[in-house]
């Protein structure tokens, strides 16, 4: 039986974690905290599931770390600087970490296809759409697809993607990472939505992923918990834990 304490209960990520933790028959909910609340209240967990905020997340990776709580993240803004940080925490110590951009099995499926027909396309182009609730943009899902992308791209001698824009002042051609145009739609009614576009002369291929509750979340979420404790200092997604 793992002990699980979850950090940002409250939220709607949180309680969906709290609800299935409590579910599970090899699982025990040992503490449900939110921003206001002492973490010590965590301690004896064996696990800690942090969905809270950017600004929140780092100090409770510290703590897990200086207590010996695993800790499974799936709080977004991770830069590479970030996770540099979180692997210096955690090497050495009895506590280890999982941090996933994304615990959606589509989503990771969804990366894993852009990711094979990158080297075959000239343009390709990311539409990430979501709740208008979403505090960051573009989404990690969106950033960690454009890096295994461009990784692809980089790989195969691929140069840039054409593009002749010379005159964007209002940013209409969205953000770009690692040579990648991302664009962020913000809109009610939405969830989790993602567009990957290739295009040859000729033809085009869309990779859609569609996300209709937090509960497609929750498998990979358990999957982390479970293994968490067996991979020591920082694992950066799960996409090994689900043979991907």
């Amino acid at each position: 039986m793992l002990r699980v304490a979850v950090l940002g209960a409250k939220g709607r990520m949180g309680a969906e974690v709290c609800r299935v933790v409590e579910a599970a028959d090899d699982l025990e909910l040992v503490a449900a905290l939110d921003a206001s609340d002492d973490l010590t209240a965590a301690i004896g967990a064996d696990v800690a599931v942090d969905f809270t905020v950017p600004d929140a997340v780092m100090g409770n990776l510290e703590w897990c770390a200086a207590h010996g709580v695993h800790v499974v993240v799936g709080t977004t803004g991770f830069t590479a600087e970030k996770l540099a940080r979180v692997a210096a925490l955690f090497e050495g110590t009895s506590a280890h970490a999982i941090v996933a951009s994304n615990y959606s099995i589509g989503s990771l499926l969804m990366m894993k296809f852009a990711e094979i027909a990158a080297p075959y396309f000239e343009s390709v182009e990311i539409i990430e759409l979501h709740h208008p609730n979403k505090v960051d943009a573009p989404s990690g899902t969106a950033v960690t697809t454009a890096g295994k992308i461009s990784a692809a791209r980089a790989a195969a001698g691929l140069g840039p993607v054409p593009d002749a824009t010379t005159d964007d002042p209002g940013g209409a051609r969205g953000a770009t990472v690692d040579g990648i145009h991302i664009h962020a739609v913000r809109q009610r009614g939405l969830f989790a939505n993602q567009e990957v576009r290739f295009g040859n002369e000729g033809e085009q291929l869309v990779i859609t992923e569609n996300g209709f509750d937090r509960a497609s979340y929750m498998p990979g979420v358990l999957a982390a918990v479970r293994a968490v404790p067996n991979r020591p200092g920082l694992t950066v997604g799960i996409e090994e834990l689900l043979g991907l």
